[in-house]
C-alpha cells in the first residue's frame, strides 16, 4: 500500500487539476484526450496532457508529461498521480515504468472525465509488480 495518506481535499484537487489538463490535449489522430497531475510529497501539482504526433512514436502521454513537468520544476518525492479520460482509462505500460521510477509507494488514481465519480484507486507497484530498476 501507498505510504503517503492523501485526504480528500487533495484527491478532490488533484482529480479536478487532470480533467481541467485533459482540456488542453492535443489529440488530433486518436480524439483520445487525456489530462494527469502528479502530487509532491511538498503538496506542489504539476500537470500535463497528452500530445499527440503524425510520427505515433514520437506521442507523449499525459503522465510523462506531468512527471516532465514536477523533474524541471524542482523533483521533488512524487506520492500521487491522477489521470482523467473518457472513459476511465489506466496508464500504459510505458507510462508505467516511467512513473515507478519515481518510487513504488506512487499512488496511481484513474478517473472517467466526465464522472469522477467511476474511479479506481491503485498503488504503481501493483500496475507494475516487479518493475524495472537500478540500484544507484
Amino acid at each position: 500500500m501507498p505510504s503517503h495518506i492523501l485526504d480528500q481535499k487533495q484527491i478532490d484537487d488533484l482529480i479536478g487539476r487532470a480533467v481541467a489538463s485533459r482540456k488542453k490535449a492535443y489529440a488530433p489522430y486518436s480524439k483520445f484526450s487525456v489530462g494527469a497531475a502528479v502530487l509532491t510529497a511538498e503538496s506542489n501539482v504539476y500537470c500535463g496532457c497528452n500530445v499527440e504526433n503524425a510520427s505515433y512514436g514520437l506521442c507523449l502521454c499525459a503522465e510523462r508529461a506531468a512527471i516532465c513537468n514536477s523533474v524541471v520544476s524542482g523533483g521533488e518525492q512524487i506520492v500521487a498521480v491522477a489521470v482523467a479520460a473518457v472513459p476511465l482509462a489506466m496508464p500504459c505500460g510505458a507510462c508505467r515504468q516511467f512513473i515507478h521510477e519515481f518510487g513504488k509507494d506512487i499512488t496511481v488514481i484513474c478517473v472517467d472525465a466526465e464522472d469522477p465519480t467511476r474511479r479506481t484507486v491503485r498503488s504503481i507497484e501493483s500496475l507494475i509488480p516487479d518493475g524495472f530498476t537500478f540500484d544507484k
